[in-house]
């Protein structure tokens, strides 16, 4: 039987029309909560295959992500959600998702998201692995493997206040989110094997996250930033040596 967290993405894209409605209410939601503005709608391309990547600081990412994009969207995500309260973790998996189990090789995610972008279709992916930090992290290899493969653009995004909502929220005020759509960039090709072709993988990584890097404000370029104390600052990723669910404060399988 299929673990319920794999679920193959031809099964989640019958779920079209909750979907449609989870979208609609993501966009009514969001609204409501945070003076909200997206710039850049035009970048969007007509059609796949395309990654669509941003900065990821909270569970909130998920719902801008749905809010602002034009087309259905297929999302690679943790299969537990360390920084999540319950009744947001169960959105995405009411959405259906494709699960990583963070500290493995995640073949199942990939595989399935190679099928969406071989279809033109377009997959969603936040690149620092997680939401564990308020600051951009270097970025797993996991999105930069994908584009080298299928040949999909990255549009690189960068959420601005989507980790101040519900903060703004236990004050009584609305505060100010942005969504900003940068251009694509891409399609990218990898040559080789082994150390030459990962190091061509990291330069695809950071080159996408210096995208992302322009997007948001410079106090939140983390690794990326030209201050020291910010870059010393950065929170490391939790699952190097460990796999999810045995990294304290993480949720268990």
């Amino acid at each position: 039987m299929i673990p319920a967290e794999e679920v193959p993405v031809e099964i989640l894209q019958k779920r079209r029309p909750l979907r449609q409605f989870m979208q609609s209410l993501a966009r009514l939601l969001l609204w409501l909560l945070a003076d909200l503005k997206i710039e850049g709608l035009e970048n969007f391309p007509k059609e796949g295959p395309l990654l669509m990547v941003g900065n990821h600081f909270s569970m909130v990412d998920i719902a801008a992500f749905i809010s602002a994009a034009p087309y259905p969207v297929e999302f690679i995500g943790g299969a537990a959600f360390a920084n999540a309260p319950p009744f947001l973790a169960f959105l995405p998996r009411l959405w259906g998702y494709l699960p990583v189990y963070r500290g493995t090789g995640s073949r199942f995610a990939l595989k399935e998201a190679e099928k969406v972008l071989k279809n033109k279709g377009v997959v969603a992916i936040f690149p620092e692995g997680g939401s564990h930090g308020r600051m951009l992290r270097p970025p797993r290899p996991g999105p930069a493997f994908l584009a080298a493969r299928t040949g999909a653009k990255i549009l690189p995004i960068g959420l601005i206040g989507m980790d101040e909502v519900f903060d703004n929220l236990g004050k009584f005020r609305r505060g100010k989110a942005r969504i900003r759509i940068g251009k694509p960039i891409g399609p990218f090709r990898v040559k080789g094997r082994g150390r030459l072709r990962r190091k061509q993988l990291d330069e695809i990584g950071d080159n996408m996250m210096r995208e992302i890097a322009d997007l948001i404000p410079p106090e939140k370029h983390g690794y990326l930033s030209d201050n020291p104390q910010l870059r010393a600052e950065v929170v490391e990723y939790l699952w190097d040596d460990a796999v999810e669910g045995e990294v304290p404060g993480t949720n268990v399988r």
